[in-house]
């Protein structure tokens, strides 16, 4: 029981100490490749759009994930003939060999028709150098590279007809006009990403 309480806490801790990329940051990592459910290495430079890139922290079974992943289809959708490129990104490194393997993420994405990218970050080392923690947890950057927005898709995942603050897609829509985004920073709610110890 000790043992089981000291690796919850080592794990809030984690989470706690993890450091978010700062707003205005330049997109780290553009060329890391990470397989890609299409059978191909993909990276975020060959994710971006004209516009900008969408990255979606994410996994297949998270109930937070479950009842968002609708919209991030809905988002691509809207915003990938606009210039947004698109990516959900899998971290959950604890679970590659089961619930999150590649098998099983091409599997949920057919079923949920994904249509964008979703990799397999190796080692977590997007998620950890982006300091995500959560999944969803979205990071959109403009066509300089520039972190704009960071956090919530919007303020209900479980009730899509009671969303009040549609806060991405809102930060999307200003980017793509040039105008002022508000907020740039909402919090990220999810299940943990599972890092490997």
């Amino acid at each position: 029981m000790k043992k089981f309480i000291s690796l919850i806490l080592i794990g809030c801790l984690t989470i706690l100490s993890a450091k978010e990329l700062d707003l205005g940051s330049i997109l780290p990592l553009g060329d890391i490749k990470m397989a890609d459910i299409s059978g191909k290495d993909v990276s975020l430079n060959d994710a971006k759009g004209k516009n900008g890139l969408l990255v979606i922290f994410s996994c297949n079974t998270c109930p937070w994930v479950i009842a968002w992943e609708d919209r991030y289809v809905e988002l691509a959708d809207t915003y990938k003939d606009k210039g947004v490129g698109i990516v959900a990104i899998n971290s959950n490194e604890t679970q590659f060999e089961n619930v999150d393997s590649m098998e099983e993420m091409q599997a949920h994405a057919k079923e949920q028709g994904y249509n964008f990218y979703y990799t397999m970050d190796n080692g977590s080392k997007l998620a950890s150098e982006f300091g995500a923690t959560r999944t969803p947890h979205i990071y959109l950057f403009d066509k300089k590279d520039k972190l704009v927005y960071r956090g919530a898709i919007d303020d209900n995942a479980r009730k899509p007809d009671k969303v009040e603050n549609t806060y991405l897609a809102d930060a999307i829509d200003n980017m793509l006009a040039g105008s002022a985004i508000d907020p740039t920073a909402t919090k990220a709610l999810g299940c943990a990403i599972k890092f490997a110890k």
